[in-house]
């Protein structure tokens, strides 16, 4: 079963994301059309630098940061600046 997100995220740096810890083995909850709206903001990121709030989770909680996407693979998203960041850790991505 899926948790839904419960609380208010807490806003982050970017440069911070590299040294979470993400060993969870728990299953969050996304949402619905998550890839498709990774996609679709990696390409807001490349053509026109457009930055999204990226709702995930790391072993300490909810957190949020705003940021342009690099680029978008199975696992793996990388922000600007080539920080990584794990797909099953995403809650939700809003374009800013």
């Amino acid at each position: 079963m899926q948790e839904t997100i419960i609380g208010k995220p807490k806003l982050i740096e970017k440069e911070l994301v590299s040294s979470l810890k993400f060993n969870q083995k728990k299953k969050i909850h996304q949402q619905e059309d998550l890839m498709p709206s990774l996609l679709e903001a990696t390409k807001l990121g490349n053509l026109h630098h457009g930055k999204v709030a990226i709702i995930f989770e790391d072993d300490e909680g909810l957190k949020q940061v705003e940021t342009t996407i690099w680029s978008t693979g199975l696992k793996y998203i990388c922000l600007k600046g080539g920080v990584w960041l794990p797909i099953s850790s995403i809650h939700k991505v809003k374009i800013l």
